[in-house]
Formats: C-alpha cells, structure tokens, sequence
C-alpha cells in the first residue's frame, strides 16, 4: 500500500511539472553572419552556398517597449554588453583588420560603450558570461571609436547585422530605436 501511495505521488508531481509552460525569453536570441548570403534558414542553422563565413554574431535582442533607449535606459559612459542576457559574441573565422588594427581569427565578446555622437566598441577575450558584470577592460583585445548616426526607420529590437563594403569587406552595424553605428572590417 506504501508502494501504491508513493507511486500516486510520484506520477501526480510528474503530472503537474509538466503542466508548467516555459515562458520564451522576452530577449530572444539571435545571430549574422557575414557574407549575408550565407545562412538563408535561421530554422536549423546555417546552410553554406558556396561562401565562406567570416564573421559571425551571437546576442540577444532585447526590445524598445515605448521605453526611451539611450541615454536612459542603457546609460551613456557606461559598458553595455551589446544585447540582453550573456555577454554578445563575435567569431572571426579569419584574421581581420577593424580601423587599422590587426584582429586574430577566433572568438570575442562585443560591447559598446554609447555616447550621444560617438561609441566605443570593444573586443574583449573573456566570453560565456552574463551581461557585462564580470566585464574586465584589461583583457580587452582592440577598441574603435565609430560615429552615431541616425537610423532611417526606428528599431523596435536591437539588431546587429553586415552590410557589404565593397567586393568583400563587411560593416557590422548595430541598430536600435533611431540609433546607427557602423564598423567597417577589411577581410
């Protein structure tokens, strides 16, 4: 009867455990690469069409909400992990050069630091961490100065994307809300 009883419990807990929903991250992840025709499925992965990938970004998307973005809600002078939830991550599947500066092939995370007309972005060694509290600026690898601009329509979700530059050249771009910046890559 112990048996029988025990037995009732465990399936009544298994029953309600998997009445429980998953609520979906309200930031979802997100990725580019460049070239931009590499990936035509986001559905289950990247399918290659007879081009090498370069660059690849891994973030998450957080979402403007009615909220008033920069300046505010990610403040200026301060690092912000580029994204929501663990620290961006950029692979460069080859040696690249960013205003001059020689990057080595391999993996980094990405942050910015915003300001109203310029932001610093940031590669830095350390990577696999939640947002930017275990940031630390001496292990960063490279930082660029870029300009902002004004985007041309308003972005609801944080998006990083490449645009090409050229024959093979990239600009990473990461937009939000009416803010632009662009960082060009010399393959």
């Amino acid at each position: 009867m112990k048996n029988l009883l025990f037995l009732c419990f465990i399936i009544l807990s298994m029953t309600t455990q998997a009445q429980k929903v998953i609520s979906l991250d309200k930031s979802p992840l997100d990725y580019a690469y460049f070239p931009i025709n590499f990936s035509h499925d986001r559905g289950d992965g990247p399918k290659k069409v007879g081009n090498q990938a370069f660059v690849r970004v891994l973030y998450s998307r957080p979402a403007k909400k009615e909220r008033e973005v920069f300046g505010k809600l990610i403040p200026y002078g301060q690092v912000w992990r580029a994204g929501a939830n663990e620290c961006t991550e950029i692979k460069f599947y080859k040696d690249v050069k960013i205003q001059g500066k020689s990057i080595k092939a391999g993996t980094y995370s990405l942050f910015a630091i915003p300001n109203e007309s310029e932001w610093t972005i940031i590669l830095n060694g350390d990577t696999d961490y939640w947002g930017a509290y275990s940031y630390k600026e001496a292990n960063d690898v490279a930082r660029f100065k870029v300009p902002v601009k004004k985007a041309e329509t308003m972005a609801e979700n944080f998006t990083i994307q490449f645009a090409k530059d050229g024959d093979k050249n990239a600009v990473m771009q990461l937009v939000w809300d009416m803010t632009l910046v662009e960082l060009p890559i010399e393959l």
